[in-house]
């Protein structure tokens, strides 16, 4: 049987009154828990989601709470784990993907548009994207033409994401610039 973290939940678990191992955490969670709440609802939209995010940081605070030394410092510990939490979940996002009846299809081209126009379009993008430097003209090359993410792109190149952003970010600037392929601002 596991210790259950939260004393609420302990005592509706089971009727008769169980001894916690450590007192004191169970203590320090019935005096700071709503100081403790209002900070994970300042890191959150949803109360719900702050009171998940505030019992997962209880639960590593309970976890490490032989190793931790000072507790008069124990606030500073939560908060840390809170943030770190949040961070986590924030970075493991889910991005939801929606299925349709239709694939969205490019609009046809306009009964008007000239393929000469758009291959001359064609050369002078590739003429301005050769004028990059070599690094730059890799990222923009496997970003746009290759379709790949930025993370892709950046372990085909062996550097950070943050420096294909960056790069990529400068190379777009340097072909919006470029006059011969007249883009206005």
């Amino acid at each position: 049987m596991t210790t259950p973290v939260c004393t609420s939940a302990s005592a509706a678990a089971a009727p008769a009154r169980q001894t916690h191992p450590y007192p004191s955490f169970t203590s320090y969670v019935r005096d700071r828990r709503p100081l403790l709440l209002r900070t994970a609802r300042s890191l959150t939209a949803n109360p719900c989601d702050a009171e998940d995010l505030l019992q997962t940081a209880l639960t590593k605070t309970y976890v490490a709470w032989e190793r931790i030394e000072d507790h008069r410092a124990l606030d500073g510990y939560v908060r840390r784990a809170l943030l770190n939490t949040r961070t986590s979940q924030w970075r493991k996002r889910r991005v939801d993907e929606f299925v349709c009846d239709e694939l969205p299809e490019p609009e046809p081209p306009a009964v008007g548009d000239d393929a000469a126009e758009r291959q001359a379009l064609h050369d002078a993008m590739w003429r301005a994207i050769m004028k990059l430097p070599a690094r730059q003209r890799a990222m923009v090359v496997l970003r746009y033409y290759e379709d790949l993410s930025e993370a892709q792109t950046a372990e085909v190149l062996g550097v950070s994401v943050g420096t294909v952003k960056s790069a990529v970010s400068r190379a777009l600037g340097k072909l919006r610039e470029d006059p011969e392929l007249g883009v206005a601002r």
